[in-house]
C-alpha cells in the first residue's frame, strides 16, 4: 500500500514535468544516448574500421584491449573531462567558458573524420533537442557557436534539464562505448554476444572514470591513444568502407 508520504518522496525524487519527463533525474539520458535518438551515430566506426581493415582488431580480446585503451588514455577519456567541464560552466550559464571549451573539444579532434564525427552529432543534437526538449541552455549555445562538438551539446542539454554530472557521465561513456561495440559488430570480429560481454567488462572502467571525471578540469585534458588516432587518419584514403569515421 502507497501511504502519503512515500508518494511525496518518489514525487521528490523524480520531478515530472509538463511532458511528463523526468526532469532533474537521468530519465532524459536514456532517450537523448539511444540509438532512437537523430544524432546518427550508427554512421561512426570512430576509426574501428581501419583497425579492423590493418589487423589491429580481429576477435574480442584484441577489441576489448583496444577500448580498454581508449578509456584509460584515449577519446573515451577526453570527452568524459570535456563533459564535466562543459557540463559546469552550462549550469553557471558562462557563455564564455563554455565557447572555450567548445572551440577546444573541436580543435582536439586528430583527423578530418573525428571532426566531421563530433561536429555533425552536435550539430543534429542541437537540433533535435530544440524541436524536442528545448531549454534556455541549448538556446544559448546554439546562438554564440556556429559549430558544436557533441560532448558539449549533450552537456548543455543535461545542465539545462537539471540532470546530475555523475548521472550524465556514466551515461555518456556507456552510450560511446556501446556505440563502438555495435560499429565492431557490423564489421564482423565479434558477435553480438561477445560484445555483450566486452560492455559488461568496460563497466568497472567505465564507471571509475565517470566517478574521476567529476572533479576534472581542463588542466587534466591529454591523450596518448596514438594508434586510434592513426586508424582515423588512415580511414580517410580507405577504400572500401561502410562508416563515415
Amino acid at each position: 500500500m502507497t501511504t502519503p508520504t512515500m508518494a511525496m518522496a518518489a514525487t521528490d525524487i523524480l520531478m515530472i514535468d509538463s511532458a511528463g519527463a523526468g526532469v532533474g533525474s537521468g530519465l532524459p539520458l536514456l532517450i537523448w544516448l539511444s540509438p532512437a535518438f537523430p544524432v546518427g551515430a550508427f554512421a561512426y566506426s570512430h576509426g574501428l574500421e581501419s583497425a579492423v581493415e590493418e589487423g589491429d582488431i580481429t576477435d574480442a580480446a584484441t577489441l576489448q584491449a583496444w577500448l580498454d585503451d581508449l578509456v584509460r588514455f584515449g577519446s573515451l577519456r577526453t570527452d568524459a573531462v570535456l563533459v564535466a567541464c562543459a557540463w559546469r560552466a552550462a549550469r553557471a550559464r558562462d557563455d564564455a567558458a563554455l565557447a572555450e571549451i567548445n572551440d577546444l573539444a573541436l580543435a582536439l579532434a586528430p583527423s578530418a573524420e573525428r571532426h566531421l564525427e563530433t561536429s555533425a552529432q552536435g550539430g543534429a543534437f542541437i537540433t533535435a533537442i530544440q524541436a524536442s526538449w528545448p531549454c534556455e541552455e541549448v538556446e544559448r549555445l546554439a546562438k554564440s557557436a556556429e559549430t558544436v562538438a557533441y560532448p558539449i551539446a549533450v552537456s548543455a542539454a543535461a545542465a539545462g534539464h537539471g540532470v546530475g554530472l555523475p548521472a550524465l557521465l556514466e551515461a555518456y561513456l556507456v552510450a560511446f562505448a556501446g556505440n563502438l561495440v555495435s560499429a565492431a559488430v557490423r564489421l564482423g570480429p565479434v558477435g553480438q554476444t561477445d560484445g555483450q560481454r566486452i560492455i559488461a567488462r568496460l563497466a568497472p572502467a567505465l564507471r571509475a572514470l565517470a566517478q574521476q571525471a567529476t572533479s576534472a578540469t581542463i588542466d587534466d585534458l591529454g591523450s596518448v591513444a596514438m594508434r586510434s588516432d592513426i586508424a582515423a587518419m588512415r580511414h580517410e584514403t580507405q577504400y572500401s568502407r561502410l562508416f563515415r569515421s
